[in-house]
């Protein structure tokens, strides 16, 4: 009586075929790979139909199974192509390197990450939800550009949310975030010193989603990611007079503050640092127009 036995066994792309039987005394097996998602497991004899019958039910529930978890596959590996894309476009806004009212080719995205443009559009489209991308229909999507109004109304909140971040960083602060936050200061110190503008700039925002990370609140980390991209565009923007930065001595100074528990400190400290950044920014309205005779109505009657 020969055997027959046609295994299909899942390894992400690959799946492999095996074929072994009985012949003369002697056991038989061949194997060969074969590039497949659909997935059928069958085990049965072929001297009896019957019994092959049986296992079809069977066997078409362990398929559908089988197919769910490729599906489920599929689905973790798009997810983290997201991810990336999603991460580097951030990155890029934090350091500046993306101007504000840049547009965002989904196209040329899609060539640079070598992914389709289903993955750029879900990324894009979460850059959108965190306001620091404009999705517009039939346009594209750009860099958000904020207004001096909204720069203002960015600015108040950050300061509502900061608040309540420092407090909750210090009742839940652990001993290792600790470290970690003090290896990020000093990193984003030698970015600095190094010349490294724009991994310094990430660095500072950085400093501020971890600490909303320490207060163990996904919702206000979750504002604190908007807000601190949406601050770098602000100080791409507006930042009047020499380049400068958000100061990593202040960020030692709030760490200072965590670890000693110190919750009026802790405010101080961070309403003092908001403000010193806020100092280095221009949101006068009188500075500058869109209004052509506004502009130039110095020359009016000079002619």
């Amino acid at each position: 009586m020969k055997i027959a036995v046609s295994i299909y066994v899942f390894n992400e792309i690959w799946s492999i075929e095996l074929c072994c039987g009985v012949h003369d005394g002697v056991w038989l097996c061949t194997k060969k790979w074969v590039f497949r998602y659909r997935f059928r497991v069958f085990f049965g004899t072929k001297s009896d139909p019957s019994q092959r019958a049986n296992l079809q039910p069977e066997n078409k529930a362990m398929n559908q199974s089988l197919q769910k978890i490729a599906n489920e596959a599929g689905r973790k590996t798009s997810a983290t192509q997201d991810e990336r894309v999603y991460a580097h476009i951030f990155d890029a806004i934090l350091e500046q390197r993306l101007a504000p009212a840049t547009k965002l080719n989904e196209e040329s995205l899609g060539e640079i990450f070598g992914v389709s443009r289903t993955i750029i559009r879900r990324a894009l489209s979460r850059l959108g939800h965190e306001q620091v991308v404009v999705l517009r229909p039939n346009r594209g999507a750009v860099v958000a550009s904020p207004t001096i109004e909204d720069a203002r109304q960015i600015l108040f909140a950050r300061r509502i949310v900061e608040k309540a971040v420092i407090e909750l960083a210090i009742d839940h602060a652990q001993p290792e975030q600790l470290a970690q936050i003090k290896q990020l200061v000093v990193d984003e110190q030698e970015s600095f010193s190094g010349g490294d503008r724009g991994a310094g700039i990430r660095l500072s925002g950085e400093f501020h989603l971890h600490l909303a990370l320490m207060a163990n609140n996904p919702p206000l980390l979750s504002f604190q990611r908007s807000l601190v991209s949406q601050c770098s565009l602000i100080i791409a923007l507006y930042e009047s007079g020499a380049k400068s930065h958000c100061c990593y001595d202040e960020h030692f100074e709030l760490i200072a503050a965590i670890e000693q528990r110190d919750k009026q400190k802790a405010v101080r400290l961070m309403m003092d640092h908001l403000d010193h950044i806020e100092h280095k920014l221009s949101l006068d309205q009188s500075s500058a127009s869109d209004d052509l005779h506004t502009v130039f109505s110095n020359l009016v009657g000079k002619r």
